[in-house]
């Protein structure tokens, strides 16, 4: 198992201070990040030992305007990490406030934190 949620966090604390690993609690500063570990699980095992993990991460994003400048600074900054977005979309809030969810994955090597995207490493 490796942990990386610090580089992401400074991935997305460049964009915003209103940055958490949980739902959001200003809601007075936009853009609003929340980013969350989906997963963080074994993608090889040799020599009796973990030799690189899936990791898999869900950002969501919230603006009172418009979640486009952010959702590209978001993507910026996490593929500069090696992460690949897999996934994004709006999401209709019943807050009234723009929502956007994006998801990253990469496959990461836990001794060198070397970085494989999914697709061209499975």
């Amino acid at each position: 198992m490796i942990n990386v949620k610090d580089q992401v966090y400074r991935a997305l604390a460049g964009i915003t201070g209103n940055v958490s690993d949980g739902y959001p609690k200003d809601w007075a500063t936009f853009p609003a990040i929340q980013y969350m570990e989906e997963e963080n699980s074994v993608a090889e095992w040799t020599d009796g030992k973990e030799q690189k993990a899936q990791l898999r991460y869900r950002i969501d994003i919230w603006h009172n305007v418009s979640t486009s400048a952010a959702a590209m600074a978001v993507d910026a900054g996490l593929s500069a990490l090696g992460l690949i977005r897999t996934s994004c979309g709006d999401v209709s809030d019943p807050s009234g406030f723009k929502h956007k969810v994006m998801t990253y994955s990469g496959v990461i090597d836990v001794d060198t934190e070397e970085m494989y995207d999914q697709i061209s490493y499975m």
